[in-house]
């Protein structure tokens, strides 16, 4: 049996677990980013076109978002070791079956059935609701560690997987890649095996950040109401249109990050600078990425995750902006680099607000519909700036587009900053037979 204070939130096997989440979440979440080194040579296998071979991209994110709520209902129900388990055997088989695929139709059929729906899916909200879960004085950092996972596959896949694609060809390649991940994913998985500590009463659990976001701590004792009996309610709404409003808002901020992370190698090609600059920039991107989830992580621990959230809305949308008037090969690199900087904290603040409002018990699948809402947003925001390029022959327009999702955003996280600080409840909790 594991001893008693390795079992409580904020222990030594937490930051451990943490460590072995991060782990899982850099194989699980390769997927999206190795489409892109392998789209070239599947294209001129298959003789199909670079749209039709794209689609497996399309169809991975969809996968991801669906998912993610099955996800995190399971590991809600049955602990986050068979949702991750599930997840190793959608990643290792879409691997593989995306190596022996006859076709381009098979291709996308394991991007997106495998490899999103059963496999990435379970490697990304099923564990940043549980590392919520193991953490209190820090949970602000330690959820930003393990979101970092998702953009550590970014960095650390795609030059080993060209490599091996160059030297051995892309089939064996993602043949090895099933195997490896698998193996790996399942034994981590194994690490997890212990429930998460039970959460203490909510004025222990609220850390001073999060209380200033509302009311004072006495304003925060649970109460009944006529439409909830029993709980206290999310920013003085149910939890269902609470939850719709986040993940409104979820989608505007993701369609505007989207834009140039999925566009900026082409829109260096159409300014002239080619594709390779492009790349650079969007490595720049990602890698600063990394830093400023960790950073927003410290900013969360110490405001909450409303105000980092909207502080990290504002900084993307000045950052979009600045697309506009600088357009030099060097001012982009500089943009490039400030917009990874300001958006990476963004999409982890949401499981803290989760955390933060709703009770612990519903955080997987809670956490699991926020993402799906946000990976719904990239979507968009992937598709959207092609569509408005081919109208008007400019990007120009799809920055102001951009800023103008982002400005949703902004204006809904303002929102319920205001409903957090207007005399409304701002947490939903079950009342114990003692309070009753």
């Amino acid at each position: 049996m594991a001893p008693i204070h390795d079992s409580v939130a904020d222990s030594p096997y937490a930051v451990v677990r943490l460590l072995v989440t991060l782990a899982i979440m850099t194989i699980g979440t390769s997927g999206m980013y190795l489409i892109a080194v392998v789209l070239p040579s599947v294209e001129a296998e298959f003789g199909v076109s670079r749209a039709d071979t794209s689609m497996a991209y399309t169809a991975m994110v969809i996968g991801y978002g669906i998912g993610g709520i099955a996800m995190g209902w399971l590991a809600d129900k049955y602990g986050v070791v068979w949702s991750t388990l599930i997840g190793a055997v959608g990643v290792g088989g879409g691997f593989c079956a995306a190596a022996a695929a006859a076709g381009v139709g098979g291709f996308i059929a394991a991007h997106g059935l495998l490899l999103g729906l059963l496999g990435g899916s379970a490697t990304f909200a099923p564990l940043v609701a549980d590392t919520s879960r193991w953490f209190i004085k820090r949970r602000g950092i330690a959820v930003a560690v393990c979101a970092s996972g998702n953009y550590l596959a970014g960095a650390i896949w795609p030059p080993i997987v060209q490599h091996y694609v160059y030297t051995d060809g892309w089939r064996p390649t993602y043949m090895f890649l099933g195997i490896f991940s698998f193996v790996c994913m399942a034994l981590l998985a194994l690490l997890m095996r212990r429930p998460p500590p039970e959460q203490p009463p909510l004025d222990q659990s609220i850390p001073p950040a999060a209380a200033s976001e509302g009311r004072p701590k006495a304003a925060l004792a649970p109460h009944t109401d006529k439409h909830n009996s029993g709980y206290v309610r999310p920013f003085g709404m149910s939890p269902a249109r609470a939850q719709w409003v986040l993940s409104l808002a979820g989608i505007a901020c993701c369609v505007a990050m989207a834009m140039p992370q999925v566009h900026i190698v082409a829109y260096c090609m159409d300014l002239g600078f080619g594709p390779a600059r492009g790349a650079e920039m969007l490595s720049l991107m990602l890698a600063l990425g990394v830093v400023s989830r960790l950073v927003s992580g410290l900013i969360c621990d110490r405001i909450g995750g409303l105000r980092t959230l909207a502080l990290g809305s504002v900084l993307q949308m000045v950052a979009l902006a600045l697309f506009l008037p600088f357009n030099g090969l060097v001012s982009l690199y500089v943009v490039a680099g400030l917009f990874g900087l300001f958006q990476g904290g963004i999409v982890p603040a949401y499981a803290i607000i989760v955390r933060e409002h709703f009770p612990p018990s519903e955080a997987g699948a809670r956490v699991g519909t926020v993402m799906m809402a946000t990976l719904m947003g990239m979507a968009l925001g992937a598709w959207l700036p092609g569509k408005i390029y081919d109208v008007t022959g400019s990007y120009k327009w799809a920055f102001l587009v951009g800023v103008a999702w982002n400005a949703l955003n902004l204006g809904l996280v303002l929102f319920l900053l205001w409903r957090s600080q207007g005399g409304a409840p701002v947490r939903r909790l079950k009342l114990s037979r003692a309070s009753s």
